[in-house]
């Protein structure tokens, strides 16, 4: 089985995710950059999948660093790098016979120079539209796993829940 990895653009999600373009454009990016990185992380356990946010330093002096936060790797590209750079150079780099890597981003250069190197491109809507499905399967998961428990602690034997459903 492969090993799955997703590359995130962190800026082109923060533009085109309708909660976090909000705090974006309200002058609260780095409640944005929080947020995006929470949304991931909860994803991440879902799709049993390794996930790596790149954000954009380029014009940000000494600002390089490599970390990992909500169980995600977290980079902040070099001051004369891009993160569309970095993303297509460690997309090469990590897709192998053996290694699924799928790019998320709504930016078709990016993408063009992605697929050619055998990586799958994602939108940025595509994967909002992939975590919010992710969530309410959680959702449908745990309303199954809680009423199933209710029906456990049932004090009535089969023969009474027989006779009750009679009076239906």
């Amino acid at each position: 089985m492969k090993k799955n990895i997703l590359i995130v653009d962190a800026y082109n999600m923060i533009g085109n995710w309708p909660q976090l373009d909000k705090l974006k454009k309200s002058d609260r990016l780095e409640d944005a950059r929080d947020l995006l990185l929470k949304i991931l992380s909860n994803y991440r356990k879902q799709a049993n999948t390794e996930i790596i946010v790149v954000f954009d330093a380029m014009y940000v002096p000494g600002m390089t660093k490599q970390y990992e936060q909500y169980d995600l790797q977290v980079v902040w590209t070099a001051e004369d790098q891009t993160a569309d750079t970095y993303i297509e150079s460690l997309a090469g780099r990590l897709q192998t016979p053996l290694t699924q890597v799928r790019v998320a981003t709504s930016d078709q250069a990016e993408q063009w120079t992605i697929f050619s190197q055998g990586a799958l491109r994602l939108p940025a809507w595509e994967l909002y539209q992939e975590i919010k499905r992710s969530k309410k399967e959680v959702r449908q998961q745990a309303k199954i796993y809680q009423n199933q428990k209710a029906a456990r602690r049932l004090t009535w034997n089969d023969d009474q829940l027989e006779k009750l459903a009679e009076y239906r």
